[in-house]
């Protein structure tokens, strides 16, 4: 058994695994194996299970990183794998018991995810959220140019509704294995002031970054960076 960490990575809601192909370069550029997991983006307790059967299937230890939504989610799923020695959360979520995402960014003023600049629709009788065309940049990756946030709003991928507004349930796993924060100060989809409160909370290792929510793909060094840190502290 290795046991240099796997990085088990983790995307939030709109968007795929695809957003960690410049972090996922870098991991590798250094001898970190990577796993980045299909977050379903169903709900939080299902997406969680699924998450802890990928994390589980790693032969050793494991850093879990999640981004965005997929924040909550991570705090749920350590919980069921026992290989994880780490958490890292990049302009993510990160839950107390009782808590939902949705609750959480609406914390502290700034974001600007709503009902003006998303649609629902009904999918097999679920409404699943997208963010409209032409608020993805805003929303979500202001630091990237056009050509590239125009690709990303149609290839983004929905979630479910109740995936947002569903509670954490159970003790959170920041309380009982060591966690990392990337705040991106620019985020105007989580607040970068809930996600400093959410950081504090936790007794997170916290990193600030000028960057947009969509951080790990203007900026992959600094993810790259803080994984790496994370990673070297399970040694």
């Amino acid at each position: 058994m290795s046991t240099t960490p796997t990085v088990v990575l983790v995307h939030g809601a709109f968007g795929d695994s695809g957003m960690w192909k410049g972090v996922i370069a870098r991991l590798r550029g250094q001898g970190y194996t990577t796993v980045a997991a299909a977050n379903p983006l169903r709900g939080l307790e299902s997406d969680a299970q699924y998450v802890a059967t990928v994390t589980r299937a790693v032969d050793g230890p494991v850093v879990l990183v999640g981004h965005s939504y997929a924040g909550a989610v991570i705090t749920r799923a350590a919980r069921e794998a026992s290989n994880v020695e780490a958490l890292v959360y990049v302009a993510a979520f990160q839950p107390d018991e009782g808590e939902s995402a949705l609750e959480n960014a609406s914390r502290f003023p700034g974001a600007k995810m709503g009902p003006d600049t998303t649609v629902a629709t009904e999918h097999e009788g679920e409404p699943e959220l997208r963010i409209l065309p032409g608020h993805y940049q805003d929303v979500i990756a202001g630091d990237l140019p056009a050509e590239t946030t125009d690709i990303l709003a149609v290839t983004q991928r929905p979630v479910r509704v109740q995936a947002l507004t569903a509670e954490l349930s159970g003790t959170p796993a920041w309380r009982t294995l060591p966690s990392w924060a990337l705040v991106a100060t620019q985020d105007n989809a989580i607040p970068a002031q809930a996600q400093e409160f959410m950081a504090e909370r936790a007794g997170s290792t916290v990193v600030r970054v000028e960057a947009s929510h969509a951080v790990s793909i203007s900026q992959p060094d600094a993810v790259a960076d803080l994984i790496v840190e994370a990673a070297k502290s399970t040694r």
